[in-house]
Protein backbone atom coordinates (compact mmCIF):
# COMPACT_ATOMS: atom_id res chain seq x y z
CA UNK A 1 0.00 0.00 0.00
CA UNK A 2 2.83 2.35 0.89
CA UNK A 3 4.53 1.69 -2.42
CA UNK A 4 1.31 2.40 -4.29
CA UNK A 5 0.85 5.73 -2.48
CA UNK A 6 4.43 6.73 -3.16
CA UNK A 7 4.03 5.84 -6.82
CA UNK A 8 0.83 7.89 -7.07
CA UNK A 9 2.48 10.91 -5.41
CA UNK A 10 5.40 10.76 -7.81
CA UNK A 11 3.03 10.40 -10.74
CA UNK A 12 1.02 13.44 -9.65
CA UNK A 13 4.19 15.50 -9.26
CA UNK A 14 5.32 14.52 -12.73
CA UNK A 15 1.96 15.47 -14.21
CA UNK A 16 2.18 18.91 -12.54
CA UNK A 17 5.34 19.72 -14.51
CA UNK A 18 4.80 21.34 -17.90
CA UNK A 19 5.75 18.74 -20.56
CA UNK A 20 7.47 21.41 -22.63
CA UNK A 21 9.59 22.65 -19.71
CA UNK A 22 10.30 19.10 -18.52
CA UNK A 23 11.64 18.16 -21.95
CA UNK A 24 13.66 21.39 -22.11
CA UNK A 25 15.15 20.68 -18.68
CA UNK A 26 16.20 17.14 -19.63
CA UNK A 27 17.34 17.61 -23.23
CA UNK A 28 20.84 18.86 -24.04
CA UNK A 29 20.95 22.55 -24.93
CA UNK A 30 21.22 23.80 -27.55
CA UNK A 31 20.38 21.30 -30.29
CA UNK A 32 19.20 23.73 -32.97
CA UNK A 33 19.59 27.41 -33.96
CA UNK A 34 18.79 30.14 -31.42
CA UNK A 35 17.08 33.35 -32.56
CA UNK A 36 18.19 36.69 -31.16
CA UNK A 37 15.30 39.12 -31.64
CA UNK A 38 16.32 42.77 -32.09
CA UNK A 39 13.79 45.60 -32.05
CA UNK A 40 15.91 47.90 -34.20
CA UNK A 41 17.05 47.89 -37.81
CA UNK A 42 20.34 46.37 -38.96
CA UNK A 43 23.47 48.44 -38.40
CA UNK A 44 22.28 50.23 -35.27
CA UNK A 45 23.76 50.02 -31.79
CA UNK A 46 21.65 47.12 -30.51
CA UNK A 47 22.03 45.20 -33.77
CA UNK A 48 25.83 45.51 -33.58
CA UNK A 49 25.84 44.29 -29.97
CA UNK A 50 23.57 41.37 -30.93
CA UNK A 51 25.85 40.27 -33.77
CA UNK A 52 29.01 40.50 -31.69
CA UNK A 53 27.67 38.43 -28.80
CA UNK A 54 25.80 36.10 -31.18
CA UNK A 55 28.98 35.27 -33.04
CA UNK A 56 30.74 34.47 -29.76
CA UNK A 57 27.89 32.28 -28.51
CA UNK A 58 27.74 30.41 -31.83
CA UNK A 59 31.41 29.50 -31.61
CA UNK A 60 31.17 28.45 -27.96
CA UNK A 61 27.84 26.59 -28.02
CA UNK A 62 28.02 24.96 -31.45
CA UNK A 63 24.72 26.24 -32.88
CA UNK A 64 23.88 29.28 -35.05
CA UNK A 65 22.68 32.39 -33.19
CA UNK A 66 20.53 34.10 -35.81
CA UNK A 67 19.83 37.83 -35.45
CA UNK A 68 16.28 38.66 -36.48
CA UNK A 69 15.39 42.37 -36.77
CA UNK A 70 11.76 43.00 -35.82
CA UNK A 71 11.33 46.76 -35.89
CA UNK A 72 8.30 48.78 -34.87
CA UNK A 73 6.63 50.42 -31.85
CA UNK A 74 9.96 51.28 -30.21
CA UNK A 75 10.96 47.61 -29.67
CA UNK A 76 7.50 46.54 -28.42
CA UNK A 77 6.85 44.27 -31.42
CA UNK A 78 10.13 42.44 -30.85
CA UNK A 79 9.53 42.20 -27.11
CA UNK A 80 6.01 40.83 -27.58
CA UNK A 81 7.36 38.16 -29.93
CA UNK A 82 9.74 36.92 -27.25
CA UNK A 83 7.21 37.21 -24.42
CA UNK A 84 4.87 34.87 -26.31
CA UNK A 85 7.55 32.47 -27.57
CA UNK A 86 8.06 28.98 -26.08
CA UNK A 87 10.12 29.12 -22.89
CA UNK A 88 12.77 26.75 -24.24
CA UNK A 89 15.79 29.01 -24.75
CA UNK A 90 15.56 29.16 -28.53
CA UNK A 91 14.02 32.64 -28.83
CA UNK A 92 15.82 35.40 -26.90
CA UNK A 93 15.43 39.17 -26.82
CA UNK A 94 18.39 41.50 -27.18
CA UNK A 95 16.89 44.06 -24.85
CA UNK A 96 17.82 47.70 -24.41
CA UNK A 97 17.17 50.93 -22.52
CA UNK A 98 14.02 51.30 -24.63
CA UNK A 99 12.45 48.40 -22.72
CA UNK A 100 12.88 50.31 -19.45
CA UNK A 101 11.53 53.54 -20.98
CA UNK A 102 8.52 51.87 -22.60
CA UNK A 103 7.26 50.54 -19.28
CA UNK A 104 6.09 54.09 -18.48
CA UNK A 105 5.89 55.64 -21.94
CA UNK A 106 3.21 53.24 -23.24
CA UNK A 107 0.01 53.27 -21.22
CA UNK A 108 -1.53 50.10 -22.67
CA UNK A 109 1.25 47.58 -23.22
CA UNK A 110 -0.03 44.02 -23.38
CA UNK A 111 2.99 42.72 -21.51
CA UNK A 112 5.12 43.68 -18.54
CA UNK A 113 8.80 43.46 -19.46
CA UNK A 114 10.00 42.75 -15.92
CA UNK A 115 7.21 40.31 -15.08
CA UNK A 116 7.07 38.47 -18.42
CA UNK A 117 10.75 37.87 -19.20
CA UNK A 118 13.69 36.18 -17.51
CA UNK A 119 16.89 38.26 -17.23
CA UNK A 120 19.87 36.29 -18.52
CA UNK A 121 22.80 38.71 -18.64
CA UNK A 122 23.68 42.31 -19.28
CA UNK A 123 26.05 42.63 -22.23
CA UNK A 124 27.29 46.19 -22.65
CA UNK A 125 26.56 49.86 -22.17
CA UNK A 126 27.16 52.46 -24.87
CA UNK A 127 27.01 56.23 -24.40
CA UNK A 128 25.29 58.55 -26.80
CA UNK A 129 27.02 61.69 -28.08
CA UNK A 130 25.67 65.22 -27.71
CA UNK A 131 26.41 66.63 -31.18
CA UNK A 132 25.91 69.97 -32.90
CA UNK A 133 26.44 71.11 -36.47
CA UNK A 134 29.99 72.52 -36.91
CA UNK A 135 28.50 75.92 -37.77
CA UNK A 136 26.83 76.15 -34.35
CA UNK A 137 28.78 78.62 -32.14
CA UNK A 138 29.01 76.42 -29.01
CA UNK A 139 32.23 74.43 -28.69
CA UNK A 140 31.58 72.94 -25.25
CA UNK A 141 28.69 71.96 -22.99
CA UNK A 142 28.96 75.18 -20.91
CA UNK A 143 28.94 77.17 -24.17
CA UNK A 144 25.81 75.34 -25.30
CA UNK A 145 24.03 75.90 -21.98
CA UNK A 146 24.80 79.61 -22.22
CA UNK A 147 23.47 79.73 -25.79
CA UNK A 148 20.30 77.86 -24.83
CA UNK A 149 19.60 80.05 -21.81
CA UNK A 150 20.11 83.18 -23.91
CA UNK A 151 17.64 81.83 -26.48
CA UNK A 152 14.89 79.93 -24.61
CA UNK A 153 12.68 77.77 -26.86
CA UNK A 154 14.62 78.88 -29.93
CA UNK A 155 17.03 75.94 -30.24
CA UNK A 156 15.78 72.75 -31.91
CA UNK A 157 16.68 69.44 -30.27
CA UNK A 158 16.22 66.42 -32.51
CA UNK A 159 15.34 62.94 -31.31
CA UNK A 160 14.80 59.56 -32.94
CA UNK A 161 11.21 59.51 -31.67
CA UNK A 162 9.14 60.30 -28.60
CA UNK A 163 10.49 58.33 -25.65
CA UNK A 164 13.57 57.09 -27.52
CA UNK A 165 16.89 57.02 -25.61
CA UNK A 166 18.09 60.21 -27.41
CA UNK A 167 14.84 61.93 -26.38
CA UNK A 168 15.01 61.00 -22.70
CA UNK A 169 18.77 61.78 -22.64
CA UNK A 170 17.93 65.30 -23.85
CA UNK A 171 15.11 65.60 -21.31
CA UNK A 172 17.50 64.63 -18.51
CA UNK A 173 19.93 67.28 -19.79
CA UNK A 174 17.16 69.89 -19.80
CA UNK A 175 16.08 68.97 -16.29
CA UNK A 176 19.62 69.21 -14.90
CA UNK A 177 20.47 72.50 -16.65
CA UNK A 178 17.08 74.24 -16.65
CA UNK A 179 17.31 75.04 -20.37
CA UNK A 180 14.34 75.11 -22.73
CA UNK A 181 14.56 73.69 -26.25
CA UNK A 182 12.04 72.73 -28.91
CA UNK A 183 11.78 68.95 -29.35
CA UNK A 184 11.78 67.76 -32.97
CA UNK A 185 11.09 64.00 -33.19
CA UNK A 186 12.23 62.01 -36.22
CA UNK A 187 11.41 58.46 -37.32
CA UNK A 188 14.88 57.22 -36.44
CA UNK A 189 18.52 57.92 -35.69
CA UNK A 190 19.54 58.17 -39.36
CA UNK A 191 16.93 60.82 -40.18
CA UNK A 192 17.86 62.93 -37.15
CA UNK A 193 21.58 62.78 -37.94
CA UNK A 194 20.92 63.65 -41.60
CA UNK A 195 19.11 66.85 -40.62
CA UNK A 196 21.73 67.73 -37.99
CA UNK A 197 24.49 67.38 -40.60
CA UNK A 198 22.37 69.49 -42.95
CA UNK A 199 21.98 72.24 -40.34
CA UNK A 200 18.20 71.91 -40.03
CA UNK A 201 18.35 71.22 -36.29
CA UNK A 202 20.77 72.51 -33.68
CA UNK A 203 21.55 69.56 -31.40
CA UNK A 204 21.02 65.81 -31.17
CA UNK A 205 21.96 63.22 -28.55
CA UNK A 206 23.02 60.71 -31.19
CA UNK A 207 23.86 57.04 -30.92
CA UNK A 208 27.55 56.26 -31.06
CA UNK A 209 27.06 53.81 -33.94
CA UNK A 210 25.16 56.35 -36.03
CA UNK A 211 27.31 59.41 -35.38
CA UNK A 212 30.91 58.32 -34.99
CA UNK A 213 31.73 58.33 -38.73
CA UNK A 214 30.36 61.89 -39.08
CA UNK A 215 32.31 63.01 -36.00
CA UNK A 216 35.55 61.59 -37.38
CA UNK A 217 34.85 63.20 -40.77
CA UNK A 218 34.25 66.60 -39.14
CA UNK A 219 30.60 66.75 -40.24
CA UNK A 220 29.41 66.84 -36.62
CA UNK A 221 30.94 68.48 -33.56
CA UNK A 222 30.73 66.35 -30.40
CA UNK A 223 30.29 68.27 -27.16
CA UNK A 224 30.14 65.33 -24.74
CA UNK A 225 29.43 61.65 -24.43
CA UNK A 226 26.39 61.00 -22.27
CA UNK A 227 28.14 58.96 -19.60
CA UNK A 228 29.93 59.30 -16.29
CA UNK A 229 33.31 58.73 -17.96
CA UNK A 230 34.92 59.22 -21.35
CA UNK A 231 34.58 56.67 -24.12
CA UNK A 232 37.59 54.80 -25.50
CA UNK A 233 36.09 55.28 -28.99
CA UNK A 234 36.22 59.09 -28.60
CA UNK A 235 38.77 59.68 -25.83
CA UNK A 236 39.18 63.37 -26.67
CA UNK A 237 35.48 64.08 -26.09
CA UNK A 238 34.48 65.05 -22.57
CA UNK A 239 32.01 63.04 -20.51
CA UNK A 240 28.80 64.90 -19.67
CA UNK A 241 29.39 64.16 -15.99
CA UNK A 242 32.47 66.41 -16.14
CA UNK A 243 30.04 69.33 -16.45
CA UNK A 244 26.91 67.84 -14.86
CA UNK A 245 27.88 65.53 -11.97
CA UNK A 246 25.50 62.60 -11.78
CA UNK A 247 24.43 62.75 -15.41
CA UNK A 248 24.40 59.29 -17.02
CA UNK A 249 22.31 58.34 -20.05
CA UNK A 250 23.80 55.28 -21.68
CA UNK A 251 22.15 52.68 -23.90
CA UNK A 252 22.44 49.28 -22.24
CA UNK A 253 21.85 45.94 -23.90
CA UNK A 254 21.22 42.51 -22.43
CA UNK A 255 19.63 39.14 -23.08
CA UNK A 256 16.15 38.17 -21.88
CA UNK A 257 14.20 34.95 -22.31
CA UNK A 258 10.47 34.20 -22.04
CA UNK A 259 9.18 33.75 -18.50
CA UNK A 260 9.51 30.17 -17.34
CA UNK A 261 12.68 29.33 -19.27
CA UNK A 262 14.51 26.63 -17.26
CA UNK A 263 17.08 27.97 -14.83
CA UNK A 264 19.72 25.62 -16.20
CA UNK A 265 19.42 27.25 -19.64
CA UNK A 266 19.49 30.76 -18.12
CA UNK A 267 22.68 29.98 -16.19
CA UNK A 268 24.35 28.25 -19.15
CA UNK A 269 23.76 31.30 -21.34
CA UNK A 270 24.88 33.64 -18.55
CA UNK A 271 28.17 31.75 -18.16
CA UNK A 272 28.82 31.82 -21.90
CA UNK A 273 28.02 35.55 -22.19
CA UNK A 274 30.30 36.40 -19.27
CA UNK A 275 33.09 34.30 -20.75
CA UNK A 276 32.79 36.34 -23.92
CA UNK A 277 32.82 39.63 -22.04
CA UNK A 278 36.11 38.56 -20.43
CA UNK A 279 37.70 37.67 -23.76
CA UNK A 280 40.21 40.40 -24.78
CA UNK A 281 39.44 40.14 -28.49
CA UNK A 282 35.69 40.47 -27.99
CA UNK A 283 36.17 43.29 -25.48
CA UNK A 284 38.23 45.13 -28.11
CA UNK A 285 35.47 44.65 -30.69
CA UNK A 286 32.95 46.22 -28.33
CA UNK A 287 35.36 49.07 -27.53
CA UNK A 288 35.68 49.88 -31.24
CA UNK A 289 32.01 50.89 -31.32
CA UNK A 290 32.17 52.71 -27.99
CA UNK A 291 30.59 49.93 -25.92
CA UNK A 292 31.77 48.93 -22.47
CA UNK A 293 31.15 45.32 -21.44
CA UNK A 294 29.04 44.70 -18.33
CA UNK A 295 29.46 41.16 -16.97
CA UNK A 296 27.38 39.92 -14.06
CA UNK A 297 24.77 37.51 -12.76
CA UNK A 298 21.13 37.37 -13.85
CA UNK A 299 20.33 39.07 -10.54
CA UNK A 300 22.76 41.91 -11.31
CA UNK A 301 21.03 42.39 -14.63
CA UNK A 302 17.57 42.28 -13.04
CA UNK A 303 18.61 45.11 -10.71
CA UNK A 304 19.89 47.16 -13.66
CA UNK A 305 16.52 46.76 -15.40
CA UNK A 306 14.59 47.72 -12.26
CA UNK A 307 16.78 50.76 -11.56
CA UNK A 308 16.61 51.96 -15.16
CA UNK A 309 12.83 51.48 -15.32
CA UNK A 310 12.43 53.66 -12.24
CA UNK A 311 14.92 56.29 -13.45
CA UNK A 312 13.51 56.76 -16.93
CA UNK A 313 9.93 56.40 -15.72
CA UNK A 314 10.42 59.56 -13.68
CA UNK A 315 11.80 61.44 -16.70
CA UNK A 316 8.93 60.29 -18.94
CA UNK A 317 6.37 61.36 -16.34
CA UNK A 318 8.04 64.76 -16.02
CA UNK A 319 7.64 65.38 -19.77
CA UNK A 320 3.99 64.32 -19.85
CA UNK A 321 4.73 62.41 -23.06
CA UNK A 322 2.76 59.18 -23.17
CA UNK A 323 1.67 56.88 -25.97
CA UNK A 324 -1.72 55.22 -25.80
Amino acid sequence: MLRRRTFLKLGAAAMAVSPRNAIAALAPYPTRPIYLIVGFSAGGNTDIVARLIGDWLMRQMGQPFIVENRTGASTNIATAQVVHAPADGYTLLVSSTSNAINATLYRNLRFNFIRDTEPIAAIATTPMVMCVNPTFPARSVPDFIAQAKANPDKLNCASSGIGSPPHVAAELFKAMTDVRMLHVPYRGDTEAITDLVGGRVHVYFATMAGSIQFIRAGSLRPLAVTASERSSALPEVAAMAEFLPGYDATIWNGLNAPKGTPRAIIMDLNRQVNAGLADPKLMARFAEVGAKVRPGTPEDYAKLIADETEKWGAIVRSTGSFIE
